[in-house]
């Protein structure tokens, strides 16, 4: 099976966390997430009440500090880490789960980043490696202000080489469209240009052409987009 970076021929709509929760194996695994983020999905996973445990790194400082605000998941513990260095022994967790932060990993310690989920995983294990598509309405607002294009290729082309080369073979690919809606401009503003983990420092004309860009698409209800996603399933042999 040759990998595809993209299919525009999916174009049903679904709910990645539900796409998730019915895709894998789930019922007492040991999960690492790398990139967790707000930990939104983490939380996902925890009360879905399925999984043994959860280890969820986060290579932002600001937003790893919040995370360890958080008291309510027991069942999860939060590590300050990227994913070229996983503080987790050989073979330790039987899911690695990547939402859109491969591509977030610095172009130079992809392969290292490849090659630690395969060490980590157990044999049999599986990578579930989400990366948002490049192409679509969403992304054409948003590369205006940070265009991910050689990043989100210098990603799939990572992923491909950990196949090519065999310390991951290719168990199945999804594709599919997510939900995206924003209110208005200011919440567009607070969720995608205000992030602690990339410093957008945009001029005054390119805010104001961001924001026309942006309008062009909201009405009475707010704006709401289809942004194309793919799944990456990978798994350790063996």
């Amino acid at each position: 099976m040759t990998m595809k970076i993209a299919d525009p021929s999916h174009t049903q709509r679904c709910n990645e966390v539900q796409l998730m929760l019915a895709e894998l194996p789930l019922d007492g695994a040991r999960v690492l997430e790398l990139g967790c983020g707000r930990a939104e999905k983490t939380r996902s996973l925890a009360e879905s009440g399925r999984v043994r445990e959860i280890l969820a790194l986060e290579v932002d400082s600001i937003q790893h500090a919040r995370n360890l605000q958080i008291t309510d998941l027991p069942q999860v513990r939060f590590l300050h880490g990227g994913a070229e260095a996983i503080p987790a022994d050989d073979a330790s967790v039987d899911l690695v789960i990547l939402f859109k932060s491969l591509h977030h990993v610095p172009m130079a310690h992809m392969d290292q980043a490849l090659a630690e989920i395969a060490r980590v995983l157990r044999p049999g294990g599986l990578a579930w490696i989400s990366e948002p598509v490049y192409a679509g309405d969403f992304n054409e607002v948003i590369r205006l202000f940070h265009d991910e294009k050689t990043v989100r290729e210098a990603a799939f082309a990572a992923e491909c080489r950990a196949v090519e080369g065999g310390i991951l073979a290719l168990d199945r690919q999804l594709f599919f469209q997510t939900r995206s809606h924003f209110a208005d401009f200011a919440e567009f503003d607070a969720r995608m240009i205000q992030v602690t983990h990339t410093n957008h420092r945009l001029s005054p004309d390119l805010y104001a052409q961001v924001r026309q860009a942006f309008e062009a698409h909201l009405g009475p209800e707010g704006a709401t987009f289809s942004p194309p996603q793919r799944v990456d399933v990978l798994k350790k042999p063996g």
